[in-house]
């Protein structure tokens, strides 16, 4: 799966969520107020499910989790790891 599809995949899914708000890929979600502890958990199931990584505690960072960018950039982070 491309970066580009990844994306697409993050954005698809956060956007069922947040119905009516053009969600850009910079966009932080906590700071905007879309995002609570039931649904960060919902974000973190979606991550391991939909692109078969384990997002572990020490992952469990804001700026992780904050942004379509900075969750696939975390996705390829957590594949490169896998891999090598």
């Amino acid at each position: 799966m491309s970066n580009a599809q990844v994306k697409a995949s993050i954005a698809g899914y956060l956007t069922r969520f947040f119905p009516g708000y053009a969600l850009k890929e910079d966009d932080d979600i906590f700071s905007l107020g879309f995002v609570n502890s039931m649904f960060a958990m919902q974000l973190v199931q979606f991550v391991e499910h939909e692109f078969q990584v384990e997002v572990e505690s020490e992952d469990l960072e804001l700026k992780n989790f904050s942004s379509i960018n900075a969750l696939s950039d975390f996705v390829a982070r957590k594949r490169l790891a896998a891999v090598g």
